[in-house]
């Protein structure tokens, strides 16, 4: 039902009439690459700008942010995405300048195939021992100390980890090894990690693989974007926050946690593991790179106009996609760095 709703929303806004600006030339393309985590939302995005503004081509490739940040530092793209922001070392690689621009967030959730199982509790601590390997069937005791009135079966989990070098790897990652002293000793914590040995273990590339492997295979669990979850049907589990509350992944504890966070001037905001009663444990920003100088003016005024759809109409879908809006004053921020793009 969700889906359909989803997409009856979609043809709407495809079918109704808008007023923006006219194409800055008849030939300008944007050509990107990176994450995943945020593609249904960017997609939706670049289809509704490129048909209102019909001089401007958007192309993106969803390879994950690591793939997407190689491209931009090999000047193979115009922009990039990536969940997980650009380190010091990798920025100054870029002769042109940097910026980072946060355009949505979302939360990395725990979706699982428990036949009959829709609604589950995982601790902090037992949500860790599962991905270090410690924690291998179903109705181990810790999981049942959480869910007393669910009867677990008797079955192997089976663990889905990004093949790819990605940014959603990065966020649960930080987040893990946050909340673990264990697991910030090894694997610790990066686009891509080496998981224990123990672990009964399944890889696939891009959020869309993950969740795919997750709804084929019995006892699975692994974490994907909220979208992901919403638009395959899988159910997803309610996670310990810092504060010791089982929180379910949504709108509400999205902005929750995104109202605990301060945005610096370079906009760099890791939310590794938010206050707040209500706030979801594993919720974060996903940022557009950009250079802030472009050999070609009317491809930098074309960005400019881009980023301003986004950051209007853009944000007005992200909440029906399974995003969460940018705070205002997040907004207006960006609004400002985004004149740094020349």
């Amino acid at each position: 039902m969700k889906r359909c709703i989803v997409f009856s929303t979609l043809l709407f806004f495809l079918a109704s009439p808008h007023a923006f600006a006219q194409p800055v030339t008849p030939t300008t393309p944007i050509v990107g690459s990176g994450a995943s985590f945020p593609f249904q939302i960017y997609s939706i995005w670049f289809l509704l700008f490129n048909r209102d503004n019909k001089g401007i081509e958007v192309r993106y490739t969803a390879k994950g942010s690591g793939g997407g940040i190689r491209d931009f530092q090999a000047h193979k793209v115009d922009f990039a995405a990536s969940d997980a922001a650009m380190s010091d070392e990798e920025i100054a690689q870029v002769k042109e300048g940097v910026q980072l621009l946060p355009m949505t967030a979302g939360e990395v959730v725990l979706a699982y195939n428990l036949d009959g199982i829709d609604e589950l509790k995982l601790s902090r601590q037992v949500y860790s021992d599962i991905f270090l390997g410690k924690i291998k069937q179903w109705n181990d005791p810790a999981i049942t100390h959480t869910n007393p009135d669910v009867t677990l079966p008797e079955q192997d989990i089976t663990v889905v980890t990004r093949a790819d070098s990605s940014g959603t790897t990065y966020v649960f990652t930080k987040h893990l090894s946050a909340i673990s002293q264990q697991f910030n000793r090894g694997p610790g914590y990066g686009k891509k990690v080496h998981w224990p040995a123990e672990l009964k273990r399944m890889e696939s590339k891009i959020n869309a693989g993950v969740a795919s492997t997750i709804k084929q295979t019995p006892g699975a669990i692994g974490y994907i974007d909220f979208g992901f979850a919403q638009l395959m049907h899988l159910s997803t589990a309610s996670l310990e926050n810092k504060n010791g509350y089982f929180i379910h992944p949504g709108l509400e504890s999205g902005q929750a946690a995104l109202a605990e966070a301060m945005i610096p001037e370079d906009m760099i905001v890791r939310l590794t593991d938010p206050d707040g009663d209500k706030s979801y444990p594993i919720t974060t920003y996903t940022w557009m790179v950009f250079y802030k100088h472009y050999n070609d003016p009317k491809k930098a005024e074309a960005i400019r106009r881009m980023i301003a759809f986004y950051l209007d109409f853009g944000q007005k879908l992200s909440y029906r996609f399974g995003y969460i809006p940018l705070p205002q004053n997040v907004v207006e921020k960006v609004k400002i760095a985004s004149a740094t793009i020349r």
